[in-house]
């Protein structure tokens, strides 16, 4: 089967390699869309942290932000698999720690990560093969777009369940890209004011098209009591930037990761008595994604930049817009 492969840091392309077989739980999965994420980029120039930690190593096979239809079953796996439109969670612990068996298997110390973490070949290929506990099922009214967006999707609300936003708080985000968009798109779902804070002049633009209360530049941002501030940057100095925002005894969201230390004072968090909430990964926001796109109440489909074919996927990790491309900061790949 064709699948993208990172071979080394700016070295990539589609490949011809083996497809997956079902393992004893597992099922393959004919992958239909999948997502480029800021990890992904990061894997392709070799700046993500996994790579120097030793998580993770060349070659890759990425893509972690997928769905598609389920074509074979391993042992054990139920039959009503077969078939199903799916998608599924990135972050497979091992089941047996503490931590799996007490639901939090998303940070379970020996745990692989689909396209990311420990060698578990990704979805940016026409196969994948994805263990069956993992498996989410998509509604007929969450098409192939919206499935894809599943994974950013349960990162951005689990950020906005961190902030504990009630109908009439106002939120600030920090950073008007992909996950920063979700979670202003879900804290206006759940009645929040949403303000957005960035510095590009294009993503700015595209954020006021969203029908945002407010889209700043740093400079430019009001002196507004906010009762919770999301960072979903990559900015250094922004988590610190956050705490000094955000109201007394209210909530800090951080769910950007810079690539060198980003600090606070914790003598202003005790100080100012505000929670800190820190935030992985979508794997217990993923059903609840589902939901609310099933039900309309968060549509992130007009942040699709556009579509493409795995031949094309390597300039858009290295920054080039294909031609056409609409102004949303995420873009597609669609397999045949």
């Amino acid at each position: 089967m064709k699948a993208f492969v990172v071979t080394g840091p700016h070295q990539a392309g589609v490949q011809e390699v083996d497809p997956p077989v079902a393992g004893p739980g597992e099922v393959v999965v004919d992958v239909q869309r999948a997502g480029v994420c800021g990890t992904d980029i990061e894997f392709f120039t070799g700046e993500m942290q996994y790579l120097h930690d030793g998580f993770a190593h060349y070659p890759m096979r990425l893509g972690h932000e997928w769905m598609g239809t389920v074509t074979a079953l391993g042992d054990g796996v139920n039959p009503r698999w077969l078939g199903r439109r799916v998608t599924g969670d990135t972050m497979l612990g091992c089941g047996e720690c503490r931590r799996c068996t007490s639901g939090y298997q998303h940070v379970c110390e020996n745990r692989t990560e689909i396209g990311i973490r420990n060698g578990r070949p990704g979805a940016l290929a026409e196969q994948v093969a994805v263990p069956e506990r993992a498996l989410r099922e998509l509604p007929d009214g969450v098409d192939d777009a919206l499935g894809a967006l599943v994974e950013p999707g349960g990162n951005a609300l689990r950020s906005v369940q961190g902030a504990a936003l009630r109908p009439g708080d106002r939120a600030l985000v920090l950073g008007p890209g992909t996950i920063g968009l979700l979670v202003g798109m879900f804290a206006r779902a759940a009645g929040a004011e949403v303000h957005l804070m960035g510095r590009g002049d294009r993503s700015l633009a595209f954020a006021r098209t969203l029908g945002f209360d407010g889209v700043w530049t740093e400079d430019a941002l009001p002196e507004l009591p906010w009762d919770a501030v999301i960072d979903a940057s990559n900015a250094p100095a922004l988590p610190a930037k956050a705490l000094e925002l955000v109201e007394p005894g209210k909530r800090v969201v951080y769910v950007g990761l810079a690539g060198s230390q980003s600090l606070i004072d914790t003598r202003t968090l005790a100080l100012k008595d505000v929670t800190a909430v820190g935030i992985l990964s979508a794997s217990p926001g993923l059903s609840a994604t589902i939901d609310a796109y099933a039900r309309g109440d968060v549509d992130p489909r007009p942040l699709i930049a556009a579509t493409v074919t795995l031949d094309d996927l390597a300039p858009v990790l290295a920054g080039e817009r294909p031609d056409g491309a609409g102004p949303g900061p995420k873009f597609h790949i669609g397999i045949d």
